[in-house]
């Protein structure tokens, strides 16, 4: 039995993804990854076949494309590439950027087909309104959900139907007049924890939550951020992931001293930002690459973007959390987390000293430790697993 996983977007959708890829290995499914170029290297360290899918996502938000170039773009990626990657596998999983085509080629190739999802703000519900999107405008004081959600439709449809039914007429394929309700299938899966993201109020779809999507790091940390650790009081972790905080270009200045109001230690993660330490002096250590879940469990607080990788890898750890959210479903993990009481959520995406010292203050209370520590024990760790065990009962057959 082979599976086929596809994605096109930041750390953020690859690192779960390679989470199933390896609970799938481990329960004897051969596993092949179409991702970004960007993460070839992050793909191998877990030993799983990588095929580059199309242009690297760093390079293309630096460039500022059109969303009509980049909607024709992946669609072409989905039929030349992963079309290509598909044809010895029995089942294919999607999530990401829009993943227009992939269902066609699974259909095409007459394989199951699964669109998984890490937020629910893409699946259409009564309780929130759609995430952002380019396109037509919502109009102003329209609360009704339900027109809300077509609109978002018509944006998708916008952007993608063209290219995606030239490819299909090319496969003999009909065409697709939805395109979202399309690549979400009647029953997609939710990829997240149901404690941080309850499913609520879907409309129209019978959505499956299998919980998170973890994956295993056994990665030591490195022995330079260890000496830095046991060196004084758990510092305070600072990164906003493959966030390029282009909003706020000081955001590491401004985090530093925010933490140094607090009377702790900083420690800067670089990402895709770039965040770099402001001086020389010995209360700080920046670090590139480390692993989240034995590292949050050696800090005092984790500032950051909210991510839902990165929320859920703090969560587990027990570790209060700050979230200066920027895109798409980070203002959502924000609200929860400090819903929950494990944590702050920064009013807005550009943070100065006084407002994210006075966010970082609420998230190092005792009380706010206490409950993380509470909350840490119900996140569940076996979402990949559930996953896992349901696409091989999708496929039908039981691996050798």
């Amino acid at each position: 039995m082979r599976v086929l996983l596809a994605t096109w977007g930041s750390r953020g959708d690859v690192e779960p993804l390679l989470g199933l890829a390896l609970e799938l290995r481990a329960q004897g499914v051969d596993v092949r990854m179409c991702a970004p170029p960007d993460f070839a290297g992050r793909v191998a360290e877990g030993g799983v076949a990588f095929v580059p899918m199309g242009f690297a996502v760093r390079e293309l938000v630096a460039s500022k494309p059109s969303p009509v170039e980049v909607a024709a773009a992946l669609v072409a990626q989905h039929f030349d590439v992963v079309g290509k990657a598909a044809e010895d596998c029995d089942a294919v999983v999607a999530t990401g950027l829009m993943p227009a085509g992939v269902r066609s080629v699974a259909e095409h190739l007459g394989i199951p087909y699964v669109l998984a999802c890490f937020h629910q703000l893409g699946i259409p519900s009564l309780r929130h309104r759609p995430g952002q999107r380019p396109g037509k405008p919502f109009p102003p004081g329209e609360a009704d959900l339900r027109v809300l959600w077509k609109i978002d439709a018509e944006r998708v449809d916008a952007l993608y139907r063209e290219p995606l039914n030239t490819r299909r007429a090319a496969l003999g394929l009909p065409p697709v007049d939805n395109v979202r309700d399309h690549v979400l299938t009647s029953q997609p899966w939710l990829a997240a924890d149901p404690v941080l993201w309850p499913l609520q109020d879907v409309l129209g779809f019978d959505v499956v939550q299998t919980g998170a999507w973890i994956m295993p790091d056994d990665r030591p940390l490195p022995a330079d951020l260890v000496d830095f650790l046991e060196a004084g009081e758990p510092p305070v972790y600072v990164g906003f992931g493959s966030m390029q905080m282009a909003g706020a270009p000081a955001a590491a200045a401004v985090a530093v001293e925010a933490i140094r109001a607090q009377g702790r230690r900083a420690l800067v993660s670089r990402g895709w930002a770039d965040l770099a330490l402001i001086d020389e002096k010995d209360d700080c250590f920046a670090v590139r690459e480390a692993n989240h879940r034995e590292l949050f469990r050696r800090v005092a607080a984790v500032v950051h973007h909210g991510g839902a990788g990165t929320t859920t890898a703090a969560a587990l750890a027990g570790a209060p959390q700050v979230i200066v959210p920027q895109i798409v479903d980070q203002p959502y993990w924000a609200q929860r987390v400090a819903a929950l009481g494990i944590g702050a959520a920064h009013d807005g995406p550009t943070p100065a000293v006084e407002s994210l010292s006075t966010a970082l203050g609420l998230a190092l209370r005792a009380d706010t430790g206490a409950r993380a520590e509470e909350v840490s024990s119900t996140i569940r760790t076996d979402g990949a697993s559930v996953a896992a065990r349901k696409l091989i009962d999708l496929i039908g057959q039981v691996p050798e």
